[in-house]
């Protein structure tokens, strides 16, 4: 067994354990806390997590310790508290994890096929995980990833659906596909009924490096008036960091909208045209509520909110389009 935070392991999309924070994270506490008490609970749930290695070995197994394990009533136990594993960017199995756990659990799977892979384990997207072990059989080679292609992360921020609510498990979630058909990292700022569009969090977010910001809060907005007095100033902020970042502006994917819906939309565009009347020429708006059309329809979620697996897929093919575009530095069609 080896500690996934030791070489040649790398992860990816998380902060590691500290003396303040005894769990992996996915921003520092003293920002999450500035934010505000939820932030700061979602913050060390581990959506977008990988951990990424090379081996040989024809058998992996896992050992997580969890301090932390949320239980939904729409959320499948895989999505929410699961690993998932894929050997060179194909599904392999999840370490499926035990309705009975309490603090953690150890599973294992047998690779379909022999021979030296690139590894890469997708953390749980609504609990905590303190410590992470993969064992390997013993005398297998096990050295570092190549890396992505696109190495400078992907920023994405926004509500439970950014989080990854409800993927049946955690390759599925739309950011995940989006990293493996593109080779792209990627760092999940999603935040279950948290993610308000706050200064101080468009402040962090504008710290960052990234090769692309993609935002998405509708859902958690109050109000459309609440949206209209956070959205551009928020968009405002992070361009005045980064004059020359992608920036993808996408609407609430939900199908049917109500009035009150198609308001929200039309604020989130305006910031979009706006933007592009003043001579920006690197911002994106998606209408969410056509993602799902050319697949799934209304059949593309749990409760007419949250995705499905169908519905991320929708969401991985059209965001992915655009983001897949900017990574080569083409205007998305």
């Amino acid at each position: 067994y080896y500690d996934c935070r030791q070489r040649p392991f790398r992860v990816f999309g998380l902060l590691p354990p500290d003396e303040d924070v005894p769990c992996f994270k996915r921003m520092p506490d003293a920002a999450a806390r500035a934010v505000g008490d939820s932030v700061r609970e979602f913050s060390r749930n581990t959506a977008g997590g990988r951990l990424r290695f090379v081996t040989d070995s024809p058998e992996i197994h896992i050992r997580a310790v969890m301090p932390f394990i949320r239980r939904m009533p729409k959320f499948t136990f895989s999505g929410s508290a699961g690993f998932d594993l894929y050997t060179d960017d194909r599904y392999a199995g999840t370490f499926m994890p035990p309705l009975d756990m309490q603090d953690g659990y150890s599973a294992a799977l047998f690779l379909p096929t022999q021979g030296e892979h690139t590894v890469t384990i997708h953390f749980p997207l609504y609990s905590n995980v303190a410590q992470l072990s993969v064992g390997l059989r013993h005398g297998a080679a096990v050295k570092p990833c190549a890396g992505y292609r696109y190495s400078v992360p992907v920023v994405y921020y926004g509500s439970s659906i950014t989080q990854g609510a409800c993927a049946s498990r955690p390759g599925n979630a739309y950011e995940n596909i989006i990293s493996r058909e593109w080779d792209c990292d990627h760092v999940n700022l999603g935040f279950n009924g948290s993610a308000r569009g706050e200064q101080v969090v468009a402040d962090y977010i504008a710290s960052l490096t990234m090769s692309a910001f993609v935002f998405d809060y509708d859902h958690n907005a109050p109000d459309p008036e609440h949206l209209q007095r956070t959205h551009r100033p928020m968009f405002e902020r992070i361009r005045k960091q980064h004059p020359g970042l992608p920036v993808i502006m996408v609407s609430r994917p939900n199908v049917h909208l109500s009035a009150e819906e198609i308001r929200r939309r039309e604020i989130i565009e305006s910031t979009c045209r706006q933007a592009v009347e003043q001579g920006d020429r690197n911002v994106y708006f998606i209408d969410g509520s056509r993602i799902m059309e050319r697949f799934g329809g209304d059949s593309g979620t749990v409760d007419n909110c949250h995705p499905n697996d169908l519905g991320f897929m929708c969401m991985a093919k059209v965001i992915g389009e655009t983001i897949g575009a900017v990574l080569q530095g083409k205007r998305p069609g």
